[in-house]
């Protein structure tokens, strides 16, 4: 089999889906914008091949890569990124290269384009917000916001987490974002739900069947992490409920989730919200084909003593996982604080108190910071009640 991962030296730890490739004797071969000399040592011990372009932004360079892996070891099997911002691209390159194992362009729009995921959602019996595509019209955004009410949320139709994402809360605001937006984005207008955010996530195999799942709960909206610096926490169940369970099984198999990494997002409503559901009840919001974003594949080995990017990989070899699907021992949470706050404990005081609670502690990269915060721990927990201690502790303010 010849795989071919696009980008796999960054999130750093993507690494391990080449290991997990590599221990199934999978010819793994590697695109990437790093020297092959800078890449961790990790990672060049289980990728065969390695092709340096000089940004993976060029389409041009990277379909050349492929064109040589073909010409020097024959037709790609597989190509994947498990990475949001490459989704598109990824999908491009599997129709000009005739590769049958993921999404091609023809289908790549219902897990990219939030509008389209709507009609999916209902496939599956699943709720959704009410929308509406921007158009250059005020008043017709002004007969959305009529119909739904404020405040709105108005984010890009394809976007990634939550880049120009904006909350309107009156008429003034709603024109401003009309004389001010970027008119070359496609834009989605959406009722405000006022909602804890879960997400369901998992693998399924080549017949949309869970090879594994889990969950996870995020208190703080991550448009309020992004747009006003919030902290970030967030965490996984040890018993995933089961009205999230059968949302998040049925959206599934609604969606075009063959053989691959799902995030299904989803609100439970805090309110009843006329017009679409009671207090407690299961909206859909978005569905992602890809792991969810930064260290949480991490956090699923960490909560449940296993080892997901072989998981992954087993599913690619042999269309399953082969692991111990019994173990659910903790909740795993990461809290990050944010450099421009104060906070009531010392770093070194958390480290000593949680030491045998904390897996991983690291600082985010620039790039992630906006979303990720800047110090990150992870640490693990039998109940829920020292998971939410941990997170008020380390992210007490002064």
């Amino acid at each position: 089999m010849n795989f071919v991962f696009i980008s796999p030296n960054f999130p750093k730890s993507y690494w391990n889906f080449c290991r997990g490739l590599k221990n199934n004797g999978v010819n793994t071969l590697a695109i990437g914008d790093e020297k092959y000399d800078d890449l961790r040592t990790e990672l060049k011990s289980v990728i065969n091949e390695y092709y340096k372009v000089s940004s993976l932004e060029n389409y041009d360079e990277v379909y050349r890569a492929c064109a040589y892996f073909v010409f020097k070891h024959g037709h790609i099997d597989w190509l994947e990124s498990n990475n949001e911002y490459w989704l598109l691209r990824d999908a491009k390159l599997r129709t000009e290269f005739n590769i049958n194992t993921g999404l091609k362009e023809d289908k790549i729009g219902g897990i990219k384009y939030k509008s389209q995921m709507k009609e999916f959602y209902k496939n599956a019996g699943v709720l959704t917000a009410r929308y509406h595509i921007v158009t250059p019209n005020y008043e017709d955004g002004k007969r959305f916001t009529d119909e739904a009410g404020y405040p709105v949320v108005v984010k890009p139709n394809n976007g990634v987490g939550a880049a120009a994402t904006y909350r309107l809360s009156n008429d003034e605001e709603l024109q401003y974002f009309y004389a001010t937006h970027d008119k070359s984005v496609e834009y989605i207008m959406e009722e405000f739900i006022n909602g804890e955010l879960l997400s369901y996530d998992g693998i399924a195999d080549s017949k949309k069947d869970i090879i594994f799942e889990t969950a996870h709960a995020y208190p703080i909206p991550i448009m309020d992490v992004v747009n006003e610096h919030k902290d970030v926490m967030y965490y996984s169940f040890r018993e995933i409920p089961e009205d999230l369970k059968n949302a998040g099984r049925k959206t599934v198999k609604s969606f075009d989730t063959n053989s691959r990494f799902f995030h299904c997002e989803f609100f439970r409503l805090l309110e009843d919200k006329p017009g679409l559901g009671n207090k407690g009840d299961i909206v859909g919001l978005e569905v992602n084909m890809r792991p969810p974003g930064g260290y949480t594949p991490d956090m699923m080995n960490f909560a449940n003593n296993i080892d997901v990017y072989q998981i992954w990989a087993n599913m690619v070899v042999f269309d399953e996982g082969r692991f111990d699907k019994n173990s659910r021992p903790y909740h795993c949470v990461y809290a990050a604080r944010r450099d421009e706050h104060n906070y009531v404990y010392p770093y070194n005081e958390i480290k000593e108190r949680y030491k045998n609670n904390i897996v991983m502690e690291e600082r985010m990269p620039e790039v992630l910071s906006g979303a990720m915060g800047n110090s990150m721990i992870t640490a693990r927990f039998e109940s829920l009640d020292e998971c939410l201690e941990f997170i008020d502790t380390y992210l007490k303010k002064c």
